[in-house]
C-alpha cells in the first residue's frame, strides 16, 4: 500500500472492518454521518477552489498569429463582446463547440459580438490543418508556446471565456455540452444588452 495513492478498495474493506469491530448500529451511522458531512464539505471546498480567479478582472491582453491570414490583437476589439474558445485539434467536443460559436457569431456579430478560437496544440502544423478544416468565420489563433493559455488559466479544453465591453474578463465555461451551450448562450445575450 502506498500513503500517496491508496488503492481505494483496499482501504474501503480496511475501514468497513474497523467499523464492524469497532463500532455498534448506532455509532456507524453516526460515523457514516460524519463521513458523508466531510465529503459535502470536501466537493464544496474543491467547487470553490475551481472559481475562475480572472472574472471580474482585465482580460490580458495578447497578440497571437492566425492559422489563416494576419495576426490579432485583443485590446483592438475593445467596445465588443469577446468570445475566446480555447481548443486543441485532439478534441472532440471542441470541433462540436466551434461549430456552434459560430452559429451564434452569425446570430449576433452585429449587436457587437467577436469571437477568437485559440489553439494550444504543440504541433502547428497540426493546429493549422483543423483550423482549415474546422469551417468557421472566426479567426482560429495558434498558441504553440500556450503563453495566452497561462494567463487565462486554461485547465480544460474547450474553455469559452466571455469579455465584456470594457475589457474584464464576466464568465468562463470549462466544457461543452448542451446545457453549457444554453447557459453561454444566456449569458452572450446578457453581455450583449448591457
Amino acid at each position: 500500500m502506498s500513503w500517496q495513492r491508496p488503492n481505494h478498495a483496499v482501504w474501503r474493506e480496511v475501514a468497513e472492518r474497523w467499523l464492524l469491530a469497532t463500532c455498534s448500529v448506532r455509532s456507524r451511522a453516526q460515523v457514516l454521518l460524519c463521513v458523508a458531512v466531510m465529503a459535502l464539505g470536501c466537493s464544496l471546498a474543491v467547487q470553490a477552489q475551481m472559481r475562475y480567479a480572472l472574472i471580474g478582472q482585465s482580460a490580458p491582453d495578447f497578440a497571437l498569429h492566425a492559422a489563416v491570414g494576419g495576426n490579432a490583437r485583443l485590446s483592438e476589439h475593445r467596445g465588443e463582446v469577446v468570445v475566446l474558445s480555447f481548443w486543441s485539434s485532439r478534441c472532440t467536443p471542441c470541433r462540436t463547440q466551434l461549430a456552434a460559436l459560430n452559429r451564434s457569431l452569425a446570430t449576433y456579430h452585429s449587436a457587437g459580438l467577436a469571437m477568437f478560437g485559440i489553439g494550444v496544440d504543440d504541433d502547428p502544423a497540426q493546429a493549422r490543418e483543423f483550423a482549415r478544416s474546422a469551417s468557421v468565420s472566426f479567426a482560429l489563433l495558434l498558441d504553440p508556446a500556450k503563453g495566452v493559455s497561462r494567463s487565462y488559466q486554461v485547465d480544460n479544453l474547450p474553455m469559452t471565456v466571455l469579455i465584456d465591453r470594457n475589457g474584464t474578463v464576466r464568465d468562463v465555461l470549462r466544457d461543452y455540452s448542451a446545457e453549457s451551450e444554453q447557459l453561454y448562450l444566456q449569458q452572450l445575450r446578457a453581455l450583449l444588452n448591457e
